[in-house]
């Protein structure tokens, strides 16, 4: 897509969520997308990143920790091939939590489209951390060309179903096993005869997101299977199975 074709917008954060005091750690949800697009970034793909806003949110205020969450609203719903619009978008971000609250640890959780700007944006230096939930990524025969440097240096979790038909599982893991080699401190699961959109684990789904992310943002201690996948050689860190009920006391 020509980028000199589309319509002039900006991007925006949507109101945080969470702590209305002192800010010691943010997490910045990218929503999912398309391909190609230059509609507005879409309300429904927000909404369905503000659930996972609400959830960590809540579960950082019961344990007393100072973390806000925001959503991107990005100027364009499409990826749009090398224009990488939601890339630019989440660096715009990262920048403007910068300037409102300070140096402070980030972590970026993406689902979809929103998962790769995620594992590509990892480099700024306001990113402790990365959940990339279904991220969608280019075919495993194309999937080496995607960087994994940025990546080095940060914490970052992978969750894929292994029924996903929009983005091959195949490819993630390709690129969680670069990032490994590269030096990058990475583990992966997989959600059994999930599809693209996690549904059927997305309790399971949220409560490790939401135990990763408090780990990494707030140094609480990982449940025990984040800390073994994090541990572990590949491929087994990084072809780790969801139980089904993980997270339920």
């Amino acid at each position: 897509m020509d980028g000199h074709t589309l319509p002039a917008r900006d991007a925006r954060l949507g109101r945080p969520l969470g702590t209305t005091g002192r800010v010691e750690g943010v997490l910045l949800l990218l929503p999912g997308g398309v391909p190609e697009s230059a509609r507005r970034s879409s309300p429904l793909a927000a909404a369905g990143a503000l659930a996972l806003a609400r959830q960590v949110a809540r579960a950082a205020e019961r344990c007393g920790e100072a973390l806000t969450a925001h959503v991107v609203h990005y100027r364009y719903q499409g990826w749009n091939g090398d224009e990488a619009h939601p890339v630019a978008d989440t660096v715009w971000a990262l920048d403007e939590l910068v300037r409102r609250y300070g140096d402070v640890p980030v972590c970026l959780a993406g689902t979809g489209l929103g998962g790769r700007a995620a594992l590509r944006a990892a480099g700024h230096p306001a990113v402790t951390s990365v959940v990339a939930l279904g991220p969608w990524l280019p075919e495993p025969a194309e999937a080496e060309r995607e960087p994994v440097d940025q990546l080095v240096g940060r914490q970052v979790l992978v969750v894929h179903g292994t029924d996903d038909r929009r983005s091959d599982p195949e490819s993630s893991y390709r690129l969680a096993e670069r990032a490994r080699k590269a030096g990058a401190d990475i583990c992966r699961f997989e959600a059994h005869t999930d599809g693209h959109a996690l549904r059927e684990y997305r309790s399971e789904v949220f409560a490790l997101a939401t135990d990763f992310v408090l780990g990494t943002l707030c140094e609480q201690d990982f449940a025990r299977p984040v800390h073994d996948a994090l541990a572990a050689p590949p491929p087994l860190g990084l072809r780790m199975p969801l139980a089904s009920g993980f997270g339920r006391t």
